[in-house]
């Protein structure tokens, strides 16, 4: 019987995961270009934090100077989140364009959730009806604004826009790219399905009005992360304004993969953390369903040695019908976005999600890691 009960859970944690992965192929079949010529009158405020990058703030300066977009359209404010570099002086010292302000999070503002502090205090601080945020490691094109704002009309409170990883010769580096292009993928299909659930703070641009609406980061400022998938959830949730994700190559972010195991561990510890925290109680069920499927593939193994050879079959089974249904939403997305070099790593890269999601998955309830040289308790 109890051979019974857990083939049965396999099973329909299995056809869960399936439908799950069935909606995110239909969204990215919903997704389409944006064809909008014209820019929106409202003015734009980019918000970037940043905390102890020395190595690519006068980076990230040079890409965003050098936006195809009016400069009296938009301002730029990098915020000070208490940096320990010369990252801070670097930016001050720069030869910087009219629009351009560098401000510091005052010691007093708020006490916790750092990130959030920092893009509390430069929007705050900003002058624009449509708020950008992006990070401080990041590239952009000289179209990224423009292609980020063509997505927005009078019924569009929240856009999303694409993220991709740097990568050099390592596997691991390309591994991570790909891996990271999955979550960009599925954060893309299900905002294409009218479900949206993750997407990545280095890309977004949402109405000020908006954030204010829906009281902003303020109920959820225990929490060190979820500045991007929180506030996207609420506004869908409390606002009838649409949410879109930007299809435009033009409007990708390029930022750099983790250089070590333990600081890739940390980025998903750090993601993970937040999950058992959205306000939507059955989609934390869904995603708990979800995790406890990456857990059976630790689980079967053990059951095929300690009950019967069965579960290795089906531990085959689901990992097979699990690299079909992912390779296809993978194919779908490098098509849309990314070269479709990446998907040569796609085997190893199946093998590779495994371990790292249990893992992850299961330090983030603790909530603790490190991050920019601080050691975060949620």
């Amino acid at each position: 019987m109890l051979e019974f009960y857990l083939f049965l859970i396999s099973i329909i944690l299995l056809l869960f995961y399936l439908h799950f992965l069935a909606g995110i192929l239909k969204g990215l079949n919903k997704l389409s270009y944006s064809t909008s010529t014209k820019l929106i009158d409202e003015f734009v405020s980019i918000i970037i934090p940043f905390r102890n990058e020395s190595k690519n703030i006068l980076t990230s300066l040079k890409s965003i100077e050098n936006q195809n977009y009016p400069k009296e359209k938009f301002e730029v404010i990098y915020v000070n989140d208490n940096s320990e570099d010369d990252s801070l002086n670097k930016l001050i010292c720069a030869k910087k364009s009219g629009n351009v302000k560098v401000i510091s999070v005052p010691n007093e503002f708020l006490s916790n959730a750092h990130k959030k502090r920092a893009i509390s205090f430069g929007i705050e601080n900003s002058q624009g009806e449509i708020i950008v945020t992006t990070d401080a490691d990041c590239q952009h094109g000289p179209n990224w604004l423009k292609s980020l704002m063509e997505n927005f009309d009078d019924e569009t409170g929240f856009v999303s826009g694409p993220v991709e990883f740097n990568e050099d010769h390592s596997l691991f580096s390309k591994l991570q790219k790909l891996e990271f292009a999955g979550l960009v993928f599925t954060g893309a299909g299900l905002i294409g399905n009218n479900t949206p659930i993750i997407c990545n703070a280095a890309n977004l641009t949402y109405r000020k009005s908006l954030f204010d609406q829906v009281n902003g980061f303020k109920d959820h400022l225990n929490l060190s992360s979820g500045d991007d998938e929180m506030l996207m959830q609420k506004i869908w949730k409390e606002t009838n304004y649409k949410i879109k994700f930007c299809l435009n190559k033009e409007a990708i972010v390029l930022t750099d993969a983790n250089d070590t195991i333990e600081r890739f561990y940390n980025q998903r510890k750090r993601w993970a953390s937040k999950g058992l925290f959205y306000a939507d109680k059955l989609l934390i069920f869904k995603l708990l369903l979800i995790f406890l499927f990456y857990l059976s593939f630790v689980l079967l193994p053990v059951a095929a040695v300690i009950l019967s050879i069965h579960y290795l079959y089906l531990f085959i089974f689901n990992l097979m019908m699990k690299i079909v249904f992912e390779s296809r939403i993978m194919k779908k997305g490098t098509q849309l976005l990314y070269g479709k070099s990446l998907l040569k790593y796609l085997i190893i890269s199946e093998v590779f999600q495994i371990p790292y999601i249990v893992i992850a998955g299961v330090s983030g309830l603790f909530g603790n890691y490190k991050w920019k040289n601080r050691k975060i308790k949620r």
